[in-house]
C-alpha cells in the first residue's frame, strides 16, 4: 500500500453518482425493498481500502433462457455454461434482443450454474445464456475490471476448496449483489493487477519448463528401467530414483528443493522389480541348481500317498497347459506347472448367510476372513475382524484355515490380490477367497515366491486376461487349479526371493528419503512464505 494513493472511498463516491446518473438499478421484486448493503465480514482491510457490494461496483444482468425452437444453426452464438468449460457445441439465435442480452468482447460475465466462475469474455459478440450474469460496470474509469475478475475468481476457489460449490446452484441475483467486496484504492488496483500478470506470464513460463523436463524425465525413465532390468543391482534401483546419485551417496542437493526430480514412483519400481523377479530377469540361473522335474515328481509322489491314506482328497482330472497360452517365455531351467499340481488343496468357503449362520461376538465365534481383509502379502483391517458362530467350522470343515495357508481374493476390483495367513488355526473364510495350501511335507515350492509370483503384474493381467468370466470380475476354483505357475529350481527360488527383499527394503528406505525431502521442502515454503509476508508486514507498518 501507499499513502500516496487516493482512498477507495473517493472512487467510490464517484462510481456512486455515475451510477445515479446512468439510472441502473436493480430489479427487486414486487413488496421487496433494494438494498445494496453488503453481507459484512470480520475480515480487516488495509488502511485505504473499503468494504463494499458488488451492487455498488456493478449491475448483475440477467442472461435469458431458451426455448428448442429458438436455438439454430446459424445466426448469433448462443454462449451457454458449457461453452465456458469443457462444450464446443455452439447454438445460434436470429433474435432480435435488447441490448443489455449481448455479451461483447472484454465484458466481465459469471456463469452461475453447477459450473462457476468468473470469464472476462474474449469474443466474438454473442446472446449470453440465463445461467450467465453480465456484471457491467458503472465507471470503468474507476475500477480496475480486471481487480474485480480475479477477486471474483479468488471467490469462487474459496467456496470450492470448502467444498460447497454446489451451493451455487442456489446462489440468486441478491446473494450476488450483496457479495462483499473488498476495494483497493485505483492505483493500487493498478499494481496489483500488474504483478498478477506478471507472476502468470512467469507461471505459463515455469509450466512450459516442466512439461518439458516431464518429457525428459520420462526418457530418462524407460532407459534406467532398461538398464534396471538388464542389471538389477541396487545401485541401478536407485539410479531410478536419484539419476545423478551412486548407490553409496546421499540424494543430491536438489533434491530437497525439487522432491519431482526422482523419475519413477516407488509402486512403478515395486512391481518392476516383481516383473522381473517371476520371468527369471532378476537374479542369475545356475545350472548346478538341479532339475526341476525332480520337485514335480517328488510333489506327485508325496500327494499320491497323501491320498490314499486319506489325509487329502483326490485331484479332479485337468487339461495339460498349452505352450501358447503362457504369459511369458520362461528361462530353459524353469518349467510351468498348473497350480494344482504343487498344492493339496484349493477350495473356498461359503457364505454365512446360505448356511444360516448368524455374525456373533469374538468371544463365542470363529475368525471368519473375507476379502476385505486379504491384502497384497498380508491381510489387513485387522481391527474389523468378523467372527460367525462355531457351527460354520462344521458345515465348512473344509475351508477351516492353518497358520501359512495362502489366501487369493476370486471377486471383484480386488481380484488376484495374495496374502499368507499368519493369524490362529480354526478361522473360515467366506465365497469370495480362495484357500490355497501347498503340499508341506515336499520342500519343493517356497511358498514367499508363489506370493511374489500371485501378487505380480504378470500374474494379475494373465489373470485378468484370460481367467477372468461373466460381467463381475472372478475366477472359478477350476481357473484357480488350472492356473499356471512358472516354477524355478528351488535354489534359485530362494536366490530370487532374497533379491526381492533386498531390492524392496531399498524402495522402501529410498522412499523414506523421498518423504522427508518432500517435508523438507514444504517447510522451506512455508518459511519463505513467512518471511516475504513478515517483511511486507514490516513496510505497510513503517508507511
Amino acid at each position: 500500500q501507499s499513502s500516496d494513493d487516493e482512498p477507495a472511498f473517493k472512487q467510490l463516491e464517484r462510481i456512486a453518482a455515475k451510477k445515479s446518473k446512468t439510472g441502473r438499478v436493480a430489479r427487486v421484486k414486487a413488496g421487496r425493498a433494494e438494498s445494496s448493503a453488503p453481507e459484512e465480514t470480520e475480515t480487516p482491510v488495509p488502511d485505504g481500502w473499503e468494504k463494499t457490494s458488488l451492487a455498488e461496483l456493478v449491475t448483475v444482468l440477467n442472461g435469458r433462457a431458451y426455448s428448442k425452437d429458438e436455438l439454430l444453426d446459424a445466426g448469433t452464438p448462443v454462449l451457454r455454461v458449457g461453452n465456458l468449460f469443457t462444450s464446443k457445441h455452439w447454438y445460434y439465435s436470429n433474435l432480435e434482443l435488447e441490448p443489455d442480452k449481448y455479451c461483447d468482447k472484454g465484458d466481465l460475465i459469471f456463469a452461475w450454474s453447477a459450473s462457476f466462475g468468473p470469464f472476462i469474455w474474449p469474443g466474438p459478440k454473442v446472446i449470453y445464456h440465463y445461467h450467465i450474469w453480465k456484471l457491467e460496470l458503472h465507471s470503468e474509469t474507476d475500477l480496475h475490471k480486471g481487480y474485480l475478475y480475479w477477486f471474483l475468481q479468488n471467490k469462487t476457489q474459496e467456496i470450492k476448496r470448502a467444498g460447497h460449490g454446489v451451493s451455487m446452484l442456489h446462489m440468486t441475483k441478491e446473494k450476488m449483489e450483496k457479495l462483499e467486496v473488498m476495494l483497493p484504492p485505483l492505483a493500487e488496483q493498478r499494481r496489483i493487477m500488474a504483478k498478477v500478470d506478471e507472476l502468470m506470464a512467469l507461471c505459463d513460463r515455469l509450466e512450459a519448463q516442466q512439461q518439458e523436463r516431464e518429457t525428459q524425465k520420462a526418457a530418462l525413465a524407460r532407459a534406467s528401467l532398461a538398464r534396471f532390468a538388464n542389471t538389477p543391482t541396487p545401485a541401478n534401483l536407485e539410479m531410478l530414483f536419484y539419476p545423478t546419485s551412486c548407490s553409496n551417496s546421499p540424494p543430491p542437493s536438489s533434491f530437497i528443493l525439487h522432491p519431482s526430480s526422482f523419475i519413477i514412483q516407488p509402486s512403478d519400481l515395486r512391481k518392476t522389480i516383481l516383473t522381473l523377479a517371476v520371468q527369471g530377469k532378476l537374479v542369475p540361473q545356475n545350472p548346478n541348481d538341479g532339475a526341476v522335474e525332480e520337485i514335480l515328481v517328488r510333489i506327485a509322489t508325496t500327494k499320491l500317498r497323501l491320498q490314499k491314506t486319506g489325509e487329502i482328497g483326490k485331484d479332479k482330472p485337468i487339461e495339460p497347459l498349452q505352450p501358447d497360452s503362457l504369459p511369458f517365455e520362461a528361462p530353459e531351467s524353469w518349467r510351468w506347472a498348473k497350480l494344482a499340481e504343487l498344492t493339496e488343496l484349493i477350495t473356498k468357503g461359503s457364505s454365512p448367510k446360505w448356511q444360516g449362520i448368524a455374525y456373533v461376538p469374538e468371544s463365542e465365534g470363529v475368525l471368519f476372513i473375507t476379502s476385505e481383509n486379504v491384502g497384497n502379502y498380508v491381510l489387513r483391517k485387522l481391527d474389523d475382524l468378523k467372527y460367525v458362530a462355531k457351527g460354520f467350522n462344521e458345515i465348512e470343515p473344509r475351508s477351516i484355515l492353518k497358520r501359512g495357508d495362502i489366501l487369493m481374493n476370486l471377486v471383484g476390483a480386488s481380484i488376484g490380490r495374495t496374502a499368507v495367513y499368519d493369524l490362529h488355526d480354526g478361522a473360515n473364510i467366506n465365497q469370495a477367497v480362495a484357500l490355497i495350501r501347498l503340499v508341506r511335507e515336499t520342500d519343493g515350492v517356497c511358498p514367499r515366491f508363489l506370493i511374489h509370483y500371485l501378487n505380480s503384474p504378470t500374474a494379475i493381467y494373465y489373470m485378468l486376461t484370460s481367467r477372468v468370466v461373466n460381467a463381475q470380475p472372478n475366477i472359478s476354483l477350476t481357473d484357480a487349479r488350472e492356473f499356471a505357475v512358472p516354477l524355478p529350481p528351488l535354489a534359485e527360488q530362494h536366490r530370487i526371493v532374497a533379491k526381492v527383499d533386498q531390492l524392496m527394503a531399498l524402495v522402501d528406505a529410498l522412499e523414506t528419503q523421498l518423504a522427508a525431502s518432500r517435508a523438507t521442502a514444504a517447510n522451506l515454503l512455508s518459511a519463505l512464505v513467512a518471511e516475504l509476508t513478515a517483511k511486507t508486514t514490516g513496510v505497510r507498518n513503517e508507511k
